[in-house]
């Protein structure tokens, strides 16, 4: 019988460190895998899903409005809104009209505060609203309160379209210079009046 250290190697030791190393390269092996495998759902999940930047949408806080014409063209309303001080004040209609048909057109917009608007729009051409360039267009009254929609119906070519009309007042900046009195006085002075 042998009496001193044992000169027979230990396997248990040796097959651990094996296993351990079989496992971590087996673990390995999975993550990559997985991470193969998720990488290909996203892509195919954003390959079926719809491109973002091409829905149309409105870019600022007016409304848009598409007629479609008989032969497939359309007739828009872009950027629509209305802006008054108050609630049974004049307003100013903000936006635009554009006709990509081969036709003129007339538009006509009808609202509950007064006579129905009509503007001519040449074909493939665009009229601006409420801009130093463009056609002003003012409502005798405006029946609901900024912040609030009026109902309203855009019609062209025979077609018409229902929509929520914003009101928006004076309280930001960029539309406080349309309110019908802001257009009607002069800017003020540095000097105080009496």
């Amino acid at each position: 019988m042998w009496r001193g250290s044992d000169p027979r190697p230990n396997h248990s030791n040796t097959r651990e460190f094996t296993v351990s190393r079989r496992a971590t390269a087996a673990r390995g092996a999975r993550t990559i895998a997985l991470a193969a495998v998720s990488a290909t759902g996203a892509l195919l999940l954003a390959g079926c899903a719809p491109s973002t930047t091409t829905l149309n949408y409105d870019p600022s806080d007016g409304v848009g409005v598409t007629i479609q014409s008989v032969d497939g063209d359309e007739l828009r309303g872009i950027n629509l809104l209305v802006v008054a001080a108050a609630e049974g004040e004049p307003g100013n209609l903000i936006g635009a009209l554009t006709n990509e048909t081969q036709d003129d057109a007339t538009f006509t917009l009808e609202h509950p505060d007064g006579a129905p608007v009509s503007l001519d729009v040449p074909a493939g051409g665009t009229v601006y609203l409420g801009t130093a360039t463009g056609e002003t267009v003012q409502l005798d009254t405006v029946s609901a309160p900024p912040g609030s929609y009026v109902d309203a119906t855009l019609s062209a070519a025979g077609e018409t379209e229902e929509f929520k009309l914003p009101i928006l007042d004076g309280t930001l900046p960029e539309y406080a210079e349309h309110l019908p009195s802001a257009a009607a006085s002069p800017s003020p002075s540095g000097t105080p009046t009496e």
